[in-house]
């Protein structure tokens, strides 16, 4: 019976599975031409009241589809093709006033973008809820084909994976990607295509051993809740949860329900516990923040270790997940989402616990239409079992970008990528007098 429900677990929640293996590694990357016909603004979106920093952030050019969102520490930089220099900067924030700035009013750095938070009424807050807060839930994915995109894209995306020991950055794995969208009324599998990518391990600080993230990519795009309900929601499961209002707020000045979800009492397996925030006029799903139940540290483990020393005993002590929604004339589509996994490794004969973070994150940059649904071959298509491989190179080239948005680096993850890039140096030299 245990086993027959670990299956069904590992069926219905989303596919992270974390692989330790001993020290290995491979390198690539792919490079391509890049033209500056772009400018490059930076800055950081704050709190008008107490200046703190508004994490994910969304900044879109007005009339286009280009987007970026801003970092850990409220930071952003912006690369505005030079055709749209002339064109407005929206900024959206949930909870707060959306606010429109001319890019032209932009300095090139150090820009302060102050946001007033949206005060919710009472009659908004708590009278005009809907009283069942299931039943919203399932009209809201019930109704995806009619608020999503509904037909083929291509997107860009940049994504970003980061392994921490305790509050140390010791692996950055970074990657342009492009994501073939099917209709979110479709059934189909969005494919994925690799066009650039870099990545920098400290193994020296790695207990040996090197942590690697199964799927890259696949495991920021499936935590769409909305394309890929199944991870989630189905159902079967929704009737395993307790849905509850929340006080509501707002979102590009439309009202936005809270709606809090948990597993009920009485079931044994791990699901999950979290917010949606629905749209109340239109019922679509604009943000779900949740994470996963993982108090059997057992069941855990098999749920998300492929692989191990056979020194060690690994589980994960936080799996927590994010996804935001964005529109575009009355469509919505996949914005961005994230992925935090925490876990400690407890050695054979050691002292202390190793505690490590493994997160990811994906942001869509751009995106246009597929209008006559050109997909990449199977063989140039990334799969789902994908693990990055290792690059010492790329950190080297402040420019490797070129035109393409990405997430603002956090000043941690900086100051992490010369630490790497010194080590090399070093691992380097010293392999170069041993040889002579």
């Amino acid at each position: 019976m245990l086993k027959e429900n670990i299956n069904a677990i590992k069926r219905l929640n989303l596919k992270h599975v974390l692989v330790l293996f001993f020290l290995t590694g491979s390198m690539f990357t792919t490079i391509s031409a890049q033209t500056n016909n772009f400018t490059e603004y930076s800055g950081e979106v704050v709190d008008a009241e107490s200046k703190k920093p508004l994490v994910f952030a969304t900044l879109t050019i007005n009339n286009t589809n280009v987007t970026t969102i801003t970092n850990s520490e409220g930071q952003f930089s912006l690369k505005v093709p030079n055709d749209y220099l002339s064109n407005n900067l929206t900024i959206s924030f949930l909870g707060y006033k959306t606010k429109q700035i001319a890019i032209s009013q932009l300095e090139l750095e150090k820009n302060k973008i102050v946001m007033d938070e949206f005060v919710v009424a009472l009659a908004e807050a708590s009278i005009d809820a809907p009283n069942n807060a299931e039943a919203l839930v399932k009209e809201t994915l019930d109704r995806k084909g009619d608020n999503y995109l509904d037909e083929n894209t291509v997107m860009t995306a940049f994504y970003r994976e980061t392994i921490k020991k305790r509050k140390t950055n010791v692996s950055l794995s970074e990657a342009v990607v492009n994501i073939y969208k099917t209709p979110y009324s479709s059934k189909k599998t969005d494919a994925l295509e690799l066009y650039k990518a870099r990545k920098s391990t400290d193994y020296s600080k790695l207990d040996t051993v090197a942590l690697k993230l199964q799927g890259g990519p696949f495991n920021t795009l499936f935590v769409d809740m909305v394309k890929y309900p199944n991870y989630i929601f189905t159902e079967e499961t929704l009737k395993y949860y307790d849905f509850s209002f929340d006080t509501s707020t707002r979102v590009n000045d439309q009202l936005i329900y809270v709606i809090d979800f948990k597993q009920k009492p009485e079931i044994i397996d791990p699901l999950y516990n979290g917010k949606l925030y629905i749209d109340a006029k239109n019922k679509i799903l604009t943000s779900a923040i949740y994470s996963l139940n993982i108090t059997d540290k057992r069941l855990a483990s098999q749920m998300f270790v492929r692989r191990k020393p056979k020194n060690a005993e690994v589980w994960p002590t936080e799996v927590s997940y994010r996804v935001d929604y964005r529109e575009k004339n009355g469509k919505w589509y996949y914005g961005y989402s994230n992925v935090l996994l925490e876990f400690k490794i407890n050695w054979d004969k050691r002292l202390f616990n190793s505690v490590y973070s493994m997160s990811c994150e994906m942001a869509i940059t751009d995106w246009e239409k597929n209008m006559d649904n050109n997909i990449p071959k199977s063989k140039d298509r990334m799969k789902s079992s994908i693990i990055l491989s290792d690059e010492a190179i790329g950190f080297a080239d402040p420019d490797f970008w070129g035109e393409y948005n990405i997430i603002e680096p956090e000043k941690s993850i900086e100051s992490a990528i010369k630490k790497i890039q010194r080590q090399l140096k070093k691992d380097r030299s010293s392999s170069g007098t041993a040889a002579r």
